[in-house]
């Protein structure tokens, strides 16, 4: 069974800020390019970076709850911590 979480995160430029969050974390985890956004598989699971009407869109995917927040904590903390001037607060839906 696989969880999935999403988070829109509004903000201004928001191709800046996915483009900042994937090059940061693909120091860490392999980047994929797709036709949905930029796929960063992690070892815990799997998270997606993408933008769409004015937001950066995260999607989190993982095996396990645990796993599932790891995803949540690397993807949303850092562009909170990028984005911290703008005080943008990413908040995960799971479904």
């Amino acid at each position: 069974m696989t969880l999935i979480s999403t988070a829109r995160a509004a903000i201004e430029r928001p191709e800046r800020w996915a483009k900042q969050l994937v090059s940061h974390l693909g120091h860490k985890a392999e980047v994929t390019e797709t036709e949905q956004g930029s796929k960063l598989t992690l070892t815990v699971g799997v998270g997606l970076v993408s933008v769409a009407d004015g937001c950066v869109v995260l999607e989190a995917e993982a095996p396990d709850e645990e796993s599932l927040a790891k995803v949540e904590i690397v993807l949303g903390g850092h562009l909170e911590r990028f984005a911290h001037e703008h005080e943008i607060k990413v908040i995960w839906t799971r479904g």
